[in-house]
């Protein structure tokens, strides 16, 4: 009763329980949505009939589509959910506990992360580009 009696905007107040819920699954849905927009199932299963390929143990054509698009599901749904997590804890440390004032929020460290490890992978071909260079001269 007391859900009904409160207003409808409070689930945009930072740190209460159904903004933190509304958030995740909105997190949730956008991955899922955007995975499958822009990997198109359909398309990859066209491709791979067209190129020769397949996968083993599944018919090509309309079982590689259904084969592709749950694949893809579960992973979306896994990669939302981690994303979810990392960015609702911030606000649940900060809504919940003692900890206030944190820093940065998840999608700033998945950024943070993102940069890190592209710099690494940069950082590392740049060396092996430098040690090849180094054996030809």
């Amino acid at each position: 009763a007391k859900f009904v009696l409160e207003s409808p905007w409070s689930i945009f107040q930072k740190g209460s329980l159904k903004y933190v819920v509304v958030y995740f699954v909105l997190i949730l849905f956008f991955s899922w949505f955007y995975t499958m927009v822009t990997l198109k199932p359909d398309e990859m299963a066209e491709n791979m009939h067209k190129s020769s390929g397949f996968i083993p143990g599944i018919r090509p054509g309309e079982k590689t589509e259904i084969f592709l698009e749950k694949v893809l599901t579960k992973v979306s749904i896994i990669g939302g959910t981690f994303a979810g997590i990392i960015a609702v804890f911030p606000i649940i440390m900060e809504s919940y506990t003692k900890f206030k004032g944190i820093a940065f929020g998840g999608t700033s460290i998945l950024i943070i992360v993102g940069v890190a490890l592209e710099t690494m992978k940069q950082l590392e071909s740049q060396l092996v580009m430098r040690h090849y260079q180094g054996f030809l001269k």
